[in-house]
């Protein structure tokens, strides 16, 4: 109450104050001490943290050395031999004078031996109450896909697949044959491709000519390519126009679908 009145530098900090002395609580002393104390006194064997007492030291003789550990193979005997693994011995090759022996018989029983074996039991069904017992296969439980009226015979919906196939390929023979069958260009319409050709030449061309002289952005430099294929490829066709008209005299044998695509692109 005092420090919440006077101020800090009160004459009446200088009366002594009585401090009050803190007391302890008493030290937890566990009522299992002496147990564990003998315990531990039991089980506490003398120099057990520092090895046996009486250690055998290696001898000096006795070190380790090189291909010591690997397997060694077995020593050779004196007389130089091989020693034989197998107690008896196999039979001599015979030899060319002698003769085989004929008329030899087994006394194996073959059939005894098929008879030791059991068969694998057919399946059988019960039809009765009773337990009258009968043949599955002969129940008329298993279907006998033989005794069917159409067996052996090719679905139907083969056969229409079958038929659709082969018309589908003659549909594409005919097709191929049409499309094989050439016709030849008139003297008009070759000039007129030509014309077409080197017209769309010049095309590309002007538009080659008006490119920028500086080339430096990637959509730039890809039409850049693009026009130089193109023009490539017409300096192509029209030398091969010209070329055959130059050798033959007659205009080149072109089908019709050609001149349409030409025309068209042209």
């Amino acid at each position: 109450m005092s420090e919440a009145i006077y101020p800090a530098g009160s004459v009446y900090d200088w009366i002594p104050k009585e401090q009050e002395e803190i007391k302890k609580p008493p030290r937890y002393v566990s009522k299992f001490r002496p147990a564990v104390i003998l315990e531990h006194m039991l089980t506490k064997d003398a120099k057990k943290t520092m090895g046996p007492p009486k250690v055998e030291l290696p001898s000096p003789d006795k070190y380790l050395k090189k291909h010591s550990k690997h397997p060694k193979p077995p020593e050779k005997s004196e007389d130089g031999h091989k020693t034989r693994t197998c107690a008896v011995r196999k039979p001599a090759v015979p030899r060319r004078t002698e003769k085989p022996l004929m008329g030899i018989q087994t006394k194996r029983n073959f059939l005894q031996t098929t008879v030791m074996f059991p068969m694998k039991p057919k399946a059988i069904s019960v039809d009765t109450k009773e337990g009258h017992k009968q043949l599955l296969e002969n129940s008329g439980l298993v279907p006998k896909y033989v005794m069917k009226k159409d067996y052996g015979e090719v679905p139907m919906y083969l056969q229409l697949r079958s038929e659709a196939e082969r018309k589908a390929q003659a549909e594409n023979q005919r097709l191929v044959r049409e499309q094989n069958v050439l016709q030849r260009l008139t003297e008009e319409d070759h000039q007129a491709v030509l014309k077409g050709l080197k017209k769309k030449w010049d095309e590309l061309h002007r538009e080659y000519q008006g490119l920028p002289l500086l080339i430096d952005t990637p959509s730039k430099k890809t039409r850049k390519i693009c026009l130089e294929e193109k023009m490539s490829q017409l300096e192509k066709d029209i030398s091969f126009f010209e070329s055959i008209v130059m050798s033959s005299g007659n205009p080149p044998p072109v089908a019709p679908s050609s001149v349409l695509v030409v025309e068209s692109t042209h």
